[in-house]
């Protein structure tokens, strides 16, 4: 991938003074390492009437896929073969900006010993970049870099093939800028604005990407009108460090226009004094009654059924009495979400050997998931059409037969207390149905009585004495009794030989 900068000048301000400023000699060609390839830096040109430094990247795809295994595109989570067939090492993306920083740090603060004065003041520049992914197009493009000063922003779409033009455009753009600008704002933007228009990245996007953010959009972000946008892609839609960084470029908005400090502006609470508690959020309170109650157990192996993204197996990996771990569901992307919260690419070898995560389905038998202390079912049940509920019970109860079930599931009476909730709806989109405490009761003593379990039931948050609490939890606790009369050849409580014939749910669960 390449990026060229270029500048003219005059006898008494020559354009090489570019090279002073990037602190890379014109007359030099240096390179540089870095974690995905070797980064290089060279002059085409180098006159007093004209410059021009080009950055030329040569991405190692061994270490794309090493490096970047399960991050962004660049690790193709989704894809075995789109770990090294992809378009990473011809097009800028976030491998490019990282780069850009490594490569010209100095030149990006806007610091130059040599040239103090000339540092500080705009230049003509133009900055071309040949193959720009762009998601959003070339009226995106324009959309991003019109308001920052260039006074020519050409976004020219490549075509898929120059010899097809009926096949029409790629997403890619040729993207040349030009105008006069400080030459340390034209590469803070561009340090932004290339991830951004490729939306996406190849490292793990951590709460200090929000710092780097502020820093490279100093002087421009706050006021930009696709505030949003540049944030939220910039952060891979995280939407918490999303509203994190979009409350802090408020206050700047707030403190440029008062001319004022940020912190002048952000003084409302005096944290010295402050001691009102904030409320737990309903997520963590039903990860801390899972987790009682798996202690309680005295579990020790223990099964997440339907992880999702991580959340219960993380909280799980912190107590050592869990010896293993397994997270079980029927979403690659989901998995690979998980494995990126739990960084099992940078795990211990002691700790990555109590975790795995496994692709299955809850609705059919699965004999990887025999043997366990436990199993958690948490906000799981009611993202299943009802009619394959049978075959969820038959898989889990039935056939894995953990000593241990823990189920959660909304609580629906308690809905009318969510105020930003509308009357007839529940609580998420893909939920298929939301049970009263009396329907949840009366199916899990049903499940219990029909596989050999004794349920108790616990409310998990504020328990409302007319609706009740905002989650309920059954904790299944499986007969030993039952147990043994199951291992003799009969049925547990229908009473006929395991010989003879199956029930609808065995068959639907036994059908893959």
């Amino acid at each position: 991938m390449f990026l060229t900068i270029s500048t003219t000048g005059t006898p008494e301000r020559p354009a090489t003074d570019l090279g002073f400023l990037l602190h890379k000699h014109p007359d030099k060609a240096q390179t540089f390492s870095t974690s995905h390839g070797t980064a290089h830096v060279f002059y085409p040109e180098a006159s007093a009437e004209r410059c021009t430094s080009a950055l030329l990247l040569e991405v190692d795809p061994v270490a794309l896929v090493r490096r970047g295994k399960g991050k962004g595109r660049g690790g193709a989570p989704d894809s075995a073969l789109a770990q090294y067939v992809n378009d990473r090492p011809y097009a800028a993306s976030s491998l490019l900006a990282v780069a850009l920083s490594a490569v010209f740090k100095s030149a990006l603060r806007g610091v130059c010993a040599a040239l103090p004065g000339r540092a500080e003041e705009p230049m003509q520049l133009r900055v071309e970049v040949p193959a720009l992914p762009a998601r959003g197009g070339a009226e995106l493009v324009r959309k991003l870099f019109g308001p920052l000063g260039w006074a020519s922003v050409e976004a020219e779409p490549v075509a898929l093939d120059a010899q097809f033009p009926e096949w029409g455009d790629s997403r890619y753009v040729q993207l040349v800028l030009e105008g006069e600008l400080r030459l340390a704002d034209a590469l803070r933007q561009l340090y932004v604005l290339l991830p951004v228009l490729d939306d996406a990245k190849h490292y793990w996007v951590a709460p200090d990407e929000v710092d780097k953010l502020l820093r490279a959009g100093e002087g421009w972000l706050a006021e930009h009108p696709e505030q949003k946008l540049i944030t939220s892609r910039y952060l891979s839609r995280r939407w918490g460090l999303t509203r994190q960084a979009m409350e802090r470029l408020e206050l700047v908005r707030l403190a440029e226009a008062d001319d004022l400090e940020v912190e002048d502006v952000d003084n409302a609470v005096d944290e010295t004094t402050d001691t009102e508690e904030k409320p737990v959020p309903l997520a963590e309170q039903r990860r801390d009654a899972i987790l009682e109650a798996l202690r309680t157990a005295g579990a020790s192996r223990v099964l997440d059924l339907g992880c999702g993204q991580g959340q219960l197996v993380q909280a799980l990996l912190k107590d050592v009495r869990f010896t293993e771990i397994v997270g079980v569901d029927v979403s690659v992307r989901a998995l690979t979400i998980a494995g990126r919260r739990l960084k099992l690419d940078r795990m211990g070898e002691r700790q990555a050997a109590r975790v795995k995560l496994l692709q299955g389905s809850l609705t059919y038998t699965d004999k990887r998931l025999g043997g366990y202390d436990a199993a958690v079912l948490s906000e799981v049940i009611e993202h299943l059409d009802l009619p394959r509920l049978p075959a969820l019970e038959y898989a889990v109860f039935g056939s894995a037969r953990p000593q241990t079930v823990v189920v959660t599931t909304p609580n629906v009476e308690y809905n009318v207390r969510w105020e930003t909730l509308p009357a007839g709806h529940v609580r998420h989109g893909d939920h298929r149905f939301e049970w009263t405490r009396a329907e949840f009761r009366s199916w899990a003593h049903a499940v219990g009585e029909r596989d050999g379990y004794g349920v108790e039931f616990v409310a998990v948050g504020p328990d409302d004495p007319e609706v009740g609490p905002p989650t309920q939890m059954a904790v299944f606790t499986r007969s030993d009794e039952t147990e043994k009369t199951k291992n003799t050849g009969r049925t547990r409580n229908t009473g006929k030989n395991r010989n003879t014939g199956k029930t609808e749910a065995e068959k639907e669960a036994k059908a893959a």
